[in-house]
């Protein structure tokens, strides 16, 4: 069942002002074209699912802009979830719905792209600052990411 994620923000934000959507739709997507074949590629993985690694510590409900980085190889039996914004329970039963590690390891086994970067990197959607977003979220996710030498970054909402 769809989630109403307006109406779902402003139940868990109350008694908070109603939230500041972000809209940048009259700005310019930043476009990069691809110079070389998705065959030859090697791809990072982003979540905003809330997944994490047995033995990482689990999001906290609001407003935790932190990260959790997940090795590539690691067994998605092992993973699991902590999100406040979306119903989790299919997420828990099989976490590639929300963080596809099994179908990209597929994809680059088949050749379809070059390979998977040996790390991918979580966080909870639904932080109510723009600002610790902007200041603490996005900054540490492209470190991880930049550190890797990708040639995608593939960026999965929950």
């Amino acid at each position: 069942m769809p989630v109403d994620y307006i109406a779902r923000t402003r139940e868990l934000y109350h008694p908070s002002p109603p939230y500041r959507w972000c809209d940048k739709r009259s700005e310019p997507v930043p476009w990069t074209p691809l110079d070389k074949k998705l065959s030859e590629c090697r791809v990072a993985l982003a979540s905003s699912g809330g997944i994490y690694a047995e033995g990482q510590e689990p999001f906290h409900f609001k407003d935790d802009t932190s990260i959790r980085v997940i090795d590539s190889d690691c067994d998605t039996a092992s993973l699991r979830v902590a999100h406040f914004g979306y119903p989790i329970g299919e997420a828990a039963k099989d976490p590639n719905c929300v963080f596809p590690l099994d179908p990209l390891r597929e994809m680059a086994a088949s050749g379809e792209i070059g390979e998977l970067a040996p790390r991918a990197v979580t966080f909870m959607g639904g932080i109510y600052s723009q600002r610790r977003v902007n200041e603490e979220l996005i900054p540490a996710v492209l470190e991880v990411v930049r550190a890797q030498d990708v040639d995608l970054f593939y960026i999965v909402p929950a």
